[in-house]
Formats: structure tokens, C-alpha cells, sequence
């Protein structure tokens, strides 16, 4: 971490090079969040509305995209 003085007020301003390299997976990792919180609802509902196996299906198939996305959390 950098450390630069601002020269008017003497202040201490931090830069942070994460801040500079923004997370390059943050697009895929919400569009992978969405799909896994829509398929989770849904085999939610057809759990308890419909067949168990098919929505555990749909439930465990979901998680795999979550799986998926914190994957990508790690290797930001």
C-alpha cells in the first residue's frame, strides 16, 4: 500500500492497488449469483409444490453455479 501526502491540507491519502485493478470477474459473478438465486427459488417451489426430486434436482443443479462463482471470487 502507497502512502501520498496531499500537499494543501497534509492529510495521508491511501492508494490501494486492488483499487487500481477492479475485480475483472465482477460481471460474470453477478450474472452467475442471479442464475443460482433463481434456480434456488424455483426448485424451491417445485420442491414443495410439485415432485422432491425434481426440485432437489433444480436445487443442487443451482448450487453448481455458485460453486462456480466462488471460483472466481478466489482466483480475483
Amino acid at each position: 500500500m502507497q502512502t501520498n501526502q496531499d500537499n494543501t491540507t497534509g492529510n495521508l491519502q491511501r492508494r490501494n492497488r486492488r483499487e487500481a485493478n477492479a475485480d475483472r470477474y465482477i460481471v460474470l459473478r453477478n450474472i452467475l449469483n442471479i442464475i443460482f438465486m433463481v434456480g434456488a427459488v424455483i426448485g424451491v417451489i417445485i420442491y414443495f409444490k410439485g415432485s422432491h426430486d425434481t426440485g432437489t434436482i433444480i436445487i443442487l443443479v443451482s448450487m453448481v453455479f455458485k460453486i462456480v462463482e466462488c471460483v472466481f471470487r478466489f482466483i480475483k
